[in-house]
């Protein structure tokens, strides 16, 4: 994907990132964490929200409405190529912290598709199980694999 998107500062083995928002509201840091599952080997949690700026966690909650979605979205996206070239065998569970928010990345996800698929192979989770994502079905979650 050839999108504008934020630099981005990364930690030691790409699984912690941190870039600047920067929209109507000002700057905001972002932060994309790759977390792994317990007892689930290989299989990481995409976490993203706005840095806390008092606690310094991430809060995946918060709206900040800064007008630059897409390339906010375009920048985690960039994380997951950086997470998957320290972990090309891994899988990362991907779901909004919201119903609207999960609806923003399979909005995402089904824009680009085409061009994540050269790379990616993407799963949507059902109810019991996942299926090789399709544009039109809705989601509840999603995986994503290097090819």
């Amino acid at each position: 994907m050839d999108l504008p998107r934020y630099d981005i500062e990364n930690s030691v083995g790409s699984k912690y990132f941190e870039f600047v928002s920067s929209g109507t509201n000002g700057n905001i840091v972002k932060v994309v964490k790759y977390v792994p599952f317990p007892n689930q080997e290989g299989v990481f949690n995409l976490g993203f929200g706005d840095k806390n700026t008092e606690s310094g966690e991430l809060d995946d909650l918060v709206v900040s409405n800064n007008g630059d979605t897409d390339k906010v979205l375009a920048t985690v996206a960039m994380t997951v190529n950086e997470f998957f070239e320290e972990h090309p065998y891994a899988t990362v569970y991907l779901k909004g912290s919201t119903s609207g928010r999960t609806r923003l990345y399979q909005i995402s996800i089904s824009k680009f598709i085409e061009q994540i698929s050269i790379e990616f192979d993407v799963y949507g989770e059902l109810e019991a199980e996942f299926e090789r994502f399709n544009k039109n079905i809705s989601y509840k979650g999603f995986l994503i694999q290097k090819r």
